[in-house]
């Protein structure tokens, strides 16, 4: 099954309004590729560009309340937002996020009609421990016993130990766990394994995209520090463009 690419950016806690007009204005985009674009939240609701998706940084797993600073689904829609990231490495780290509330709020991304953009990873620690695939199917399990939500997801793989460090995993090492979280999916469900698309994200740059998009279980990028510059971010498009058959 062909899978259309998908390359966003997470600009997290960085970008001004003035930056964000000015990567609207050089962002290029292609239609062999779809392209999203995740700013501070601040900036969601003057964000526009034909062609361009738009997604939130976290969403909360409540529809409203007592939640102090936390944005519901239902306001992301509202704004335009076409996706949004849960259970980001950071998220998981800082806010203590765990495995069951990164499913609850996917649930609620699903529930207002977001794509959540699903992200799982290991530490340095755990890798070098041989615990890679346990890590991963245990950040899994509680949205892969969601039947409603699965079909609907995007899954991204960011390897902790790459994150903003300029370390990278090899194109290789990135497949091997990419084809094991569709392993993963196609044990519950084996047509929705085939169609999901699985993002690549650790430090992805222009020299390294085109090696890592060409990996038959990558179907795109979460790109971190490189998407803050539209030229760079261009020339990931283009590389997860060329991967796509004419």
């Amino acid at each position: 099954m062909s899978i259309t690419p998908l390359v966003m950016g997470n600009w997290k806690m960085n970008g001004r309004a003035e930056a964000l007009q000015h990567f609207l204005e050089d962002v290029q985009l292609t239609t062999k590729v779809d392209t999203a674009l995740c700013p501070p939240s601040l900036y969601l609701a003057s964000a526009f560009k034909a062609g361009l998706a738009f997604g939130a940084q976290d969403v909360s797993a409540e529809t409203d309340g007592a939640r102090t600073g936390e944005l519901s689904a239902a306001m992301l829609k509202d704004v335009g937002c076409a996706y949004a990231l849960v259970g980001h490495s950071e998220r998981r780290e800082y806010h203590a996020e765990t495995n069951e509330l990164v499913a609850e709020k996917a649930s609620a991304a699903v529930a207002q009609g977001l794509v959540p953009v699903f992200c799982v990873g290991e530490t340095l620690a755990q890798r070098e421990a041989g615990e890679v695939e346990q890590v991963i199917a245990e950040q899994l399990a509680p949205l892969l016993a969601l039947p409603d939500v699965i079909g609907k997801v995007v899954v991204a793989y960011e390897p902790v130990w790459a994150i903003g460090t300029g370390k990278t995993a090899s194109s290789e090492d990135a497949q091997q766990v990419h084809a094991y979280i569709r392993t993963q999916f196609a044990a519950v469900d084996a047509k929705i394994a085939a169609a999901l698309r699985i993002l690549y994200g650790g430090s992805v740059k222009p020299d390294n995209a085109a090696e890592l998009c060409s990996m038959p279980d990558i179907n795109g990028a979460l790109v971190g520090g490189a998407s803050l510059d539209a030229a760079s971010f261009n020339e990931i498009i283009q590389a997860a463009a060329a991967t796509v058959a004419a």
